[in-house]
This record gives C-alpha cells, sequence and structure tokens, in this order.
C-alpha cells in the first residue's frame, strides 16, 4: 500500500485517497453559458401580469412606451418594457464593486453592481443593485434598470434634415461631485465623451454630441448616474415648439374600463382550486 492512499493523505501529498475527486454532483460545470437566455424565456411564458398596465400590454391594448409616458403610469413590472421593446433592448453591465459593511463579527462584503439598458432609439435605463453574490446583483441591477426607463429627446445641430441626431440644447446633470454637460453637435462629429458616458448614450441612440465632465469622474457610480441624469433632463426644457396646446386623450385605464374589470383566467384558475381544495 502506498504511503497515505488509504487515509486520505497523511503521507507526503496532500491527496484523497480513494475518496475520489471534489466532484460538483449532477449540477454540472462552473459555466455561465446560455443560463440567462433560457430563464428569460421561461419567465416570459409564465408571467402573469398583476397590475392594469401590466393587463394592457399583455392584450396587445397598449404597444408602445409613449402612451406610457403621456399619462405618467407607473411601471412595476419589468416584463412589461421587455414586451413592448423586445429584442432591441440590450443591457451591459458597466461595473461591478465590492462594498463592506463593519458588524461585530467583521466586515460583511456584498456587490454591487450598475447595469445600462437601452434600444438605441430613445430609451435609457440605469440599474443598481447590492447583493452577497454576483449573479444575484447583476439580475437584480437588469430589473431595476428596465423599471427606470425613461425616454430621451433628440434634436438638431442647424438645420433640421434627416432625424434627430443630437441633443436638443445644452444640458447638465450632476450626481455627487461629478458634473456632466452636453453640447449638440453638427451631424458626422461623433460621440465625443469619455469611455462611460459614451456607451450611456450610444444606449439611448444619441449619434453626435460634444461632452465635458468635471468632478470625481473616476467614482462611475457617480458618473453613469450624472450622465443618465442629463438625458432625463432633455425632455425638461420645454422650446417653442412644445408650447402647442395639449390635447388631453383619455387614460388607458378609463378607455378599456370593460376589460379590465373582467377577472383574469389566472386570477379565475386560483379561485376554482381554493374552492376544489
Amino acid at each position: 500500500m502506498e504511503r497515505g492512499g488509504d487515509r486520505g493523505g497523511f503521507g507526503r501529498g496532500f491527496g484523497r485517497g480513494d475518496r475520489g475527486g471534489r466532484g460538483r454532483g449532477d449540477r454540472g460545470g462552473r459555466g455561465r453559458g446560455g443560463r440567462r437566455g433560457g430563464g428569460r424565456r421561461e419567465d416570459e411564458q409564465k408571467w402573469v401580469p398583476v397590475t392594469k398596465l401590466g393587463r394592457l400590454v399583455k392584450e396587445g391594448k397598449i404597444v408602445s412606451l409613449e402612451q406610457i409616458y403621456l399619462h405618467s403610469l407607473p411601471v412595476k413590472e419589468h416584463q412589461i418594457v421587455e414586451t413592448i421593446l423586445g429584442p432591441q433592448l440590450k443591457d451591459e453591465v458597466m461595473k461591478i464593486m465590492p462594498v463592506q459593511k463593519q458588524t461585530r463579527a467583521g466586515q460583511r462584503t456584498r456587490f454591487k453592481a450598475f447595469v445600462v439598458v437601452g434600444d438605441g432609439n430613445g430609451h435609457v435605463g440605469l440599474g443598481v443593485k447590492c447583493s452577497k453574490e454576483v449573479a444575484t446583483a447583476i439580475r437584480g441591477a437588469i430589473i431595476l434598470a428596465k423599471l427606470s426607463v425613461v425616454p430621451v429627446r433628440r434634436g438638431y445641430w442647424g438645420n433640421k434634415i434627416g432625424k434627430p441626431h443630437t441633443v436638443p440644447c445644452k444640458v447638465t446633470g450632476k450626481c455627487g461631485s461629478v458634473t456632466v454637460r452636453m453640447v449638440p453637435a453638427p451631424r458626422g462629429a461623433g460621440i465625443v465623451a469619455a469611455r462611460v458616458p459614451k456607451k450611456v448614450l450610444q444606449f439611448a441612440g444619441i449619434e453626435d454630441v460634444f461632452t465635458s465632465s468635471r468632478g470625481s469622474t473616476k467614482t462611475l457610480g457617480n458618473f453613469v448616474k450624472a450622465t443618465f441624469d442629463c438625458l432625463m433632463k432633455t425632455y425638461a426644457f420645454l422650446t417653442p415648439d412644445l408650447w402647442i396646446e395639449s390635447r388631453f386623450a383619455k387614460s388607458p385605464f378609463q378607455e378599456y374600463t370593460d376589460l379590465l374589470a373582467k377577472p383574469t383566467k389566472a386570477i379565475l384558475d386560483d379561485v376554482v382550486e381554493r374552492v376544489d381544495a
């Protein structure tokens, strides 16, 4: 018998003897491939809306985010944004950073994720989530980013020829010590910005813009939040073309009152199951 064989490595080496390797059972390897996509499809199939807005979106009565923004309806289900924007909606993790909290037992480390989502056509969202595990933080940040999707107003630098390509006016966003300023740029100038705001602007669908930033821009969290705040303010400045008198239309909740009054099939099935039990 070899030394350390049956005794699990009390000889020269640190072998596990005849106990076999440290297998992961039937859980498979540590690969991350294909998990996110498959989970998403299952969620979409199983989605049962719990809000009035969710029911209208699933029924196909609301087909654009502009209908939601026009009536200032709160979006409380991330599947609403997924259903409307569909495959155009892209997401990217900007940063994952460890954060610590001092407790009696010592330091408690968690992971903070910053995620940007957008369709490259005037809609962008930012999500920040902290969790014990990286995967949970990323998943939560993606959901929060989809819930925070806002419209981005685009305009022209000079003559109004072709599609809007830049910001409509000079705008400034701030978070902490970081200030981001955007200035309209002529067509073909491209996005003149640092790496972080450039990615956010691409997701928002801005093609040409000049930017200037000041403060502690190495703090990525504040930098990306200041950029997002800047894009949110594009609709805050009322230019003369927005001075026209508003014609108020019925809210979707008023327009589809009869549809919303009917209980959903899922609720009926739940009631039937309870009665049978």
